[in-house]
């Protein structure tokens, strides 16, 4: 355990900073969840729909660096791929 008081603060924060980060990234993986699920059902409005709200959760996780960037784009760009060959077929 950290003695000097600077470190304690540190330690609070950073407990505090993963808290958050972790509750970010369980609800993005929710939503990603939920449209992947669609997309195996089949079911294409359904998929459009949470993907469009996975969207901007994802960009916000992005911004907070959460994410990197880059993962989240090539994320939302194979999902709507995916959704894409589902509207297809």
């Amino acid at each position: 355990m950290a003695n000097i008081a600077s470190a304690q603060k540190r330690i609070r924060q950073t407990l505090k900073r993963s808290a958050r980060n972790k509750a970010r990234k369980s609800r993005v993986h929710s939503f990603i969840r939920k449209v992947e699920e669609a997309v195996a059902a089949g079911d294409k409005e359904a998929a459009q729909t949470a993907f469009r709200d996975m969207q901007p959760e994802l960009q916000r996780a992005a911004g907070k660096g959460v994410l990197k960037a880059n993962a989240v784009s090539r994320k939302i760009s194979r999902l709507s791929a995916r959704i894409k060959a589902v509207a297809a077929a």
